[in-house]
């Protein structure tokens, strides 16, 4: 899975907030993959780093996976293909979804 090439639609662009959990407030794009289901039952979330600005779609590279010990999900990270992140650069981008479960950064 890391290393594969996906696209991402966006729902909660960089700046945004949850829709039901409005003090939850996004400093990096957030979105899902179409057409491939999750062990929760819809689509796979994705977390977009490296994309400074809000954006509708993404096209990028899968760079880690956060596997939730507590929860039946798990989020992929997708970053543009040239672009590198260390677990603890992804861990401190992810942390304000991350902080509430117990989780661990497959790359």
């Amino acid at each position: 899975m890391i290393g594969t090439i996906v696209k991402v639609k966006v729902d909660r662009p960089k700046g945004s907030y949850h829709p039901k959990h409005r003090d939850m407030y996004y400093p990096i794009n957030y979105g899902h993959i179409e057409g491939i289901i999750a062990p929760d039952g819809e689509e796979q979330d994705a977390h977009i780093l490296g994309v400074e600005k809000p954006v509708k779609e993404f096209t990028g590279k899968i760079i880690a996976i956060i596997h939730r010990y507590d929860d039946v999900e798990e989020k992929w990270v997708v970053a543009p293909e040239n672009m590198y992140f260390s677990k603890e650069e992804i861990f401190k981008q992810v942390h304000f979804q991350e902080k509430y479960f117990r989780s661990e950064i497959r790359m």
